[in-house]
């Protein structure tokens, strides 16, 4: 028995190192919720692996196995990747491409047409990790909001860029597919040194997007009620802090909505605690759809809600607050074959001026909605602001 080439060796590195980063994304897809995106990646892993694992037992005519476990693994990369996102998979097209290259290797296996055949293999893999450069891209631009997006998308664009040019080599100079199936050329070790660099980087881009969702799901849960869904009582005194700044700053009004749901306490006694929890998921739905863009809306604990209308005149907020009372009252909640009634009373009270701050409004928007209360709910009661407003 022949001892094995360094280039051999290298491809065994290779196949090596893919086989542990299968087993760690295997044991990681176990221990957390969104399993299917990490059981991909260990996919993608084991599939390299048994590409570079064929690549060096039989370099100079690697069996079609070898070749679709390459390209089909990096499928299940960018279908993790999708899956991951939340981004349409493509099925079809991944279906269409496999049957392509499987195609092509069974026609062109003739050492005058492999040339052929080697850019139509490159070409499948440079579009494939093209799209996962692309999906994460836009994910880090859109939803992490990442200023330096690209970042997360580089080390995968590399590897487009490196198959893309792999495909030109094989059109332009057919020799040189020849030159990469030499058993030992220096060529082939390149090759393999630069598959563990991109590897470790395609996984530390991997472990990247898995920590930056965990750090942006951590931080919307530190400022959403997990419930609704709605900014939760410190996020929403925030937004009333950094509206009073930019009223001071440019003397826009602003009205402050305090609403509570009325006899809550009965739905939760008569319907239970289930009923009244999707009250109050329904509630804030209702509030949302009565929402502008430029307003915020929490839930300031238990069933009290709290809405800012930026650049708002009290006026324009009692019509905005009737229409809310008017919605609650007629979007009842639907409850198996029954109906569960809400209704609403409201208190609202407008910033006054710069010796106003955040908790004399909101103490105002409570004591009017007190006094909506007192007065048989269901109803607005706006403030005592107008003779100060006037003066």
């Amino acid at each position: 028995m022949s001892p094995a080439s360094a280039t051999e060796v290298a491809f065994l590195v290779v196949a090596l190192m893919q086989g542990v980063f299968a087993l760690l994304w295997s044991v990681s897809a176990g221990l957390v919720r969104a399993r299917r995106p990490l059981v991909h990646w260990a996919a993608w892993s084991a599939l390299s692996a048994t590409t570079w694992l064929i690549l060096a037992v039989d370099i100079e005519s690697p069996p079609l196995l070898g070749v679709v476990a390459g390209i089909v693994g990096i499928m299940a990369l960018e279908r993790g990747v999708c899956l991951f996102i939340e981004r349409p998979t493509r099925d079809r097209l991944h279906i269409a491409l496999i049957a392509v290259v499987i195609g092509a290797n069974l026609a062109l296996f003739d050492p005058t047409t492999r040339h052929y055949q080697a850019a139509i293999n490159y070409g499948a893999l440079a579009w494939l990790y093209l799209n996962v450069a692309h999906d994460m891209y836009r994910y880090a631009r859109t939803a992490l909001r990442w200023r330096w997006a690209v970042i997360l998308a580089v080390p995968v664009a590399v590897g487009s860029l490196i198959c893309a040019l792999r495909v030109l080599s094989a059109l332009l100079d057919p020799r040189s597919v020849v030159e990469v199936m030499a058993t030992d050329s220096a060529l082939n070790l390149r090759t393999a040194f630069l598959a563990v660099a991109l590897a470790m980087a395609f996984h530390a881009t991997l472990v990247g997007l898995v920590v930056a969702r965990l750090v942006t799901e951590l931080q919307r849960l530190s400022r959403h009620d997990a419930l609704t869904g709605l900014l939760n009582r410190r996020a929403m005194e925030e937004s009333l802090e950094a509206q009073l700044v930019r009223s001071l700053r440019t003397k826009e009004p602003f009205v402050v909505m305090m609403l509570d749901l009325d006899h809550f306490k009965h739905i939760n006694d008569r319907h239970g605690h289930p009923v009244g929890d999707r009250a109050l998921k329904h509630a804030a739905g209702l509030l949302q759809s009565a929402m502008r863009a430029s307003d915020s809306l929490g839930r300031f604990g238990g069933e009290e809600f709290v809405l800012l209308l930026p650049n708002t005149p009290i006026d324009q907020a009692e019509v905005v607050a009737e229409k809310v009372r008017h919605l609650f009252e007629s979007s009842p909640l639907a409850n198996d074959s029954t109906t569960v009634k809400l209704s609403a009373s409201i208190g609202v009270a407008q910033w006054r001026d710069a010796a106003d701050d955040i908790s004399r409004v909101l103490s105002r928007a409570d004591a009017a909605l007190f006094q909506a209360k007192v007065q048989g709910r269901n109803r607005v009661v706006t403030a005592m602001d107008r003779a100060a407003v006037a003066s």
